[in-house]
């Protein structure tokens, strides 16, 4: 019920998933980062504590390779999971179990790798990595991109209510959690909306995490 990809940007060191689905609030269950670490993307028949192993496997030394051996040893239930893993160094790998649903393919990149589950067909991957490997510009611009890309593909065999996108840079928490938890209408169109308006405060907003007295006008009433 799901169509994602993990990546990294080779210019920042970025690394971040976005997502798309028919189920609700997709990105709560599905989106893993941590800076410095990789990206993780769990989904098919969910299980959220698999985005966190991961991140915890990698942020131990292992490569993404190595950490989804590990998960396949260790792991229960693996038939019905999929796990796309890129690590700090833009290396990918993936689980998809052999229960996982409907039509599902994968595809793999130049830092970015991209899976689905119910697909309208298995080139759908495929196309996610080919938008991103052609475009340019911030990370969170080539994911939605690549996103619609996949849908413009064919996307989920039927209607998609929920995207999200996620990044890590930096800092301890996400730079950008960005999320539309439920749309009868397009909900990639509507994460690009929020994109928009949030891409030019990325910055800001780290700053005035970091230092508030540098930090530039928060452009409220009552603010000087």
């Amino acid at each position: 019920m799901t169509f994602s990809l993990v990546a990294r940007c080779e210019e920042t060191g970025m690394c971040g998933t976005a997502v798309a689905s028919s189920s609700p609030a997709v990105a709560a269950r599905c989106s893993y980062t941590r800076s410095g670490v990789g990206a993780v993307s769990s989904q098919n028949v969910t299980d959220p504590s698999l985005g966190v192993l991961t991140l915890n496997l990698l942020e131990k030394g292992l490569s993404a390779t190595e950490a989804i051996d590990q998960i396949k040893n260790t792991a229960n239930h693996l038939d019905y999971r999929q796990i796309l893993v890129i690590d700090s160094k833009g290396r990918v790998a993936i689980h998809s179990g052999n229960n996982s649903l409907g039509i599902w393919s994968e595809a793999k990149g130049v830092n970015v790798l991209s899976a689905g589950n119910l697909l309208a067909n298995s080139e759908v991957p495929s196309a996610i990595v080919e938008k991103f490997e052609n475009t340019s510009g911030h990370l969170g611009e080539r994911l939605i991109t690549s996103l619609q890309g996949g849908l413009k593909a064919g996307g989920e065999a039927g209607p998609i209510h929920s995207a999200g996108m996620k990044i890590s840079h930096k800092v301890s928490w996400p730079l950008v959690d960005l999320r539309c938890d439920w749309s009868e209408n397009c909900p990639i169109k509507k994460l690009s909306e929020v994109w928009k308006v949030y891409k030019p405060l990325v910055d800001d907003y780290l700053q005035r995490a970091l230092d508030p007295t540098k930090a530039p006008s928060y452009g409220v009433p009552g603010n000087k």
